[in-house]
């Protein structure tokens, strides 16, 4: 996989520059790039303080042979959403969790993108880009080397990553729209727990009612910040948790996990620039619900 830009105007004076500047490189893989001799100018090793002259062709090669060692292989079926050179995305099961843990050392959905890769010789490291809670399902994105999840990471830090996701909560929203702008820290006496609190770090969430029901209703939200917990913690906080979230709200009698789906996302191809989308519809038991 290769970076590839020519010095047509002069804009750019070193190889560095390009690489900063016009590609993002950070830092850490820049240095990468240049202990193994992955940058070329014409065809020739460069190196960052190279200088530029008119029409030189810059290849940077983001291709590392890796591996995530520590994450044991394990055949698990995979609902692939697109792959290419660059990502692999998912469609994510409730229960499933996205990292390896003491308690689900060999069945998480690394654990089964792990054993992927090494059936169709893909030596990558394994690098989800963004996480889902176990019992939350929906779409997980896994880059294929370091270049790709800076990237897709950095258009999450700069908001021009959608997510958006599909819930049920408990009782009936009054407002179709709204914005819960309230900062989320964790709890004091709790490892896991969220709340909402004025020292917590800024959390924003959009929300739009799809439908209310006798007793909860189905609604769409999008994340301007990603925290942990955000959309249970900012529902809770508006006095409508998730319908069977049991760590911010209740058991359901209708389902056995909170009813979130992460089920779109939107972005700009690392590669390319193109915008990406792709949606995917609600898992069986939230929507025999609606």
């Amino acid at each position: 996989m290769k970076l590839e830009y020519k010095n047509t105007n002069h804009q750019y004076k070193t190889v560095k520059d390009v690489l900063k500047k016009h590609f993002l490189v950070s830092e850490r893989l820049l240095l990468k790039l240049k202990r193994n001799n992955k940058i070329f100018i014409n065809n020739e090793i460069a190196f960052p303080f190279t200088s530029l002259k008119l029409n030189d062709n810059i290849i940077v090669d983001i291709s590392f042979e890796e591996t995530s060692e520590n994450i044991v292989p394990i055949k698990i079926n995979l609902e692939i959403v697109f792959e290419d050179e660059t990502m692999l995305i998912l469609n994510k099961p409730y229960g499933v969790p996205v990292h390896p843990s003491m308690l689900h050392f060999s069945d998480s959905l690394s654990n089964g993108v792990q054993y992927y890769f090494m059936q169709n010789h893909i030596k990558t490291k394994i690098r989800p880009v963004n996480r889902l809670d176990k019992d939350t399902s929906g779409l997980v994105i896994f880059a294929k080397n370091e270049y790709v999840q800076e990237n897709l990471s950095r258009q999450m830090k700069n908001h021009t990553f959608e997510k958006n996701y599909q819930a049920i909560l408990t009782g009936n929203l009054l407002q179709k729209t709204g914005t819960i702008d309230a900062p989320i820290c964790r709890k004091e006496s709790s490892i896991i727990e969220r709340e909402v609190n004025p020292n917590g770090q800024k959390a924003i969430t959009y929300f739009q009612l799809i439908q209310n029901f006798e007793n909860y209703c189905f609604v769409e939200f999008k994340l301007e910040t990603g925290r942990t917990h955000q959309i249970r913690v900012h529902s809770k906080h508006i006095g409508h948790p998730l319908l069977g979230d049991t760590l911010y709200g209740n058991p359901s009698e209708f389902i056995s996990r909170q009813a979130l789906h992460a089920y779109k996302i939107a972005f700009l191809h690392p590669l390319t620039n193109q915008k990406m989308q792709f949606e995917i519809s609600l898992p069986h038991d939230m929507f025999c619900l609606l």
